[in-house]
């Protein structure tokens, strides 16, 4: 008997139809000249190869699981008018295109390329030019935007979307993309257990990259360089920062990251080099940051008196303004092994720790957090003697704001 069931599984195997993916071409020599057409004939698991051209065919959908590729950079014009490419279906890939010229709408939020709640999603090696929103993934699970230049040239906030813009979405990867000229370069919102890897994020009128309330993610070697207030953190926690460079965010409300109720998170291996503020904290907790480089910013941390139980060890402060500001007089973090190149210490044993503690924040910049305008007196002769005074006889800057091991040479990081 169970031979008999095993031959007939066999003869299923044999004699059942094979189903077999077809390649639909689309172009002047093709079977179809219109990409719409195209995917109307395709099944599942199909290929739609799109040669290169101009194609002006308003709004198109993808509601099946096909590959949606492109051959020498074919161009989907949305003529301004409409969203360009809605993805409404799990395990679809495409690359290869130029999508260029969206419609634009503040109520619907229309893209280059939008993903509707769908999973498994990959969308990369494409050129985005003037578009509202470039990709834009809402309710997905599991999608790779990777590889893709993603181009905008917005004057307003109010008149431009974001590049990369992801929203109540989980375990997304977004890797290798270019994306400058928007409101935000990268905007996430309620999406957790994703990574950001290898972006470069310039030039964009907000911030390079945006979190809300994303909890349980990470970003990873990243430049986010010359953008209006460079990365903001926010309503966040268990977030990984690691081997970002941070460069020319500058502005009277800029700074290389900005950290606003955040909590139970790592920063580490950073570079924040001239912005107006390192990393802005407020209401902060539980972060630990090591072995980050802040050199020439004016500020290398603002830490507002809102922040607690954070960790600041074997970070090197060079050339900066100001290498530590705060708004109050309580202190409840924590500084150990830093190298400050203001350290004026010594080190008799040569273990390379300061025999004496070091206590970063000066009279001055006390002053400056309270007073903005004593900023003109910077670099004179009674600021000087302030200092000096300050550092002989503390008085005004909080006691236990202390670096009590100060290292005499940068950290090797």
């Amino acid at each position: 008997m169970k031979m008999k069931i095993v031959l007939f599984f066999i003869a299923l195997l044999i004699f059942a139809p094979i189903s077999k993916a077809t390649i639909i071409g689309v172009g002047k020599q093709k079977a179809f000249t219109q990409i719409k057409q195209a995917i109307a004939a395709a099944q599942a698991g199909d290929t739609v190869l799109v040669e290169s051209g101009l194609y002006k065919e308003g709004n198109i959908v993808i509601n099946k699981k096909i590959f949606f590729l492109g051959n020498n950079l074919p161009i989907l014009d949305g003529e301004h008018k409409f969203e360009i490419l809605s993805i409404k279906a799990d395990s679809v890939t495409v690359k290869g295109f130029r999508v260029q010229h969206s419609g634009y709408a503040t109520l619907d939020d229309p893209g280059g390329i939008k993903v509707y709640d769908s999973n498994f999603v990959t969308i990369s090696e494409n050129d985005l030019y003037d578009n509202f929103f470039g990709i834009y993934i809402q309710y997905g699970t599991h999608c790779v935007v990777k590889n893709n230049t993603i181009v905008a040239f917005g004057k307003d906030e109010q008149q431009i979307g974001n590049g990369i813009h992801c929203w109540k979405s989980d375990s997304l990867q977004i890797i290798g993309n270019h994306v400058s000229g928007h409101r935000d370069g990268i905007y996430f919102e309620f999406v957790t257990h994703s990574v950001i890897w290898r972006n470069i994020s310039f030039d964009n009128l907000r911030y390079g990259l945006h979190f809300m309330f994303s909890n349980n993610d990470a970003y990873f070697t990243n430049l986010f360089k010359n953008n209006g207030a460079g990365v903001a953190v926010m309503y966040t926690k268990n977030v990984t920062m690691m081997n970002n460079t941070f460069e020319e965010n500058w502005g009277d409300a800029a700074y290389g990251l900005l950290l606003k109720e955040i909590s139970d998170s790592y920063i580490s291996g950073n570079f924040f080099q001239r912005n107006t503020s390192g990393i802005y904290m407020e209401g902060t907790n539980r972060i630990k940051a090591e072995k980050n480089v802040f050199k020439s910013n004016g500020w290398g941390m603002k830490i507002q008196a809102s922040c607690m139980d954070n960790v600041i060890n074997n970070n090197n402060f060079i050339k900066n303004t100001f290498d530590i500001s705060t708004n109050g007089t309580l202190v409840l973090n924590t500084f150990n092994e830093n190298y400050w190149d203001k350290y004026e210490g010594y080190d008799l044993n040569k273990d390379n720790i300061g025999d004496i503690p070091y206590h970063p924040l000066s009279l001055f910049s006390v002053i400056v957090e309270n007073n903005e305008p004593a900023m003109l007196l910077y670099r004179s002769f009674m600021v000087s003697l302030l200092d000096k005074s300050e550092k002989m006889l503390p008085s005004l800057t909080p006691e236990n704001f202390i670096d009590n091991k100060p290292l005499m040479r940068a950290a090797k990081l």
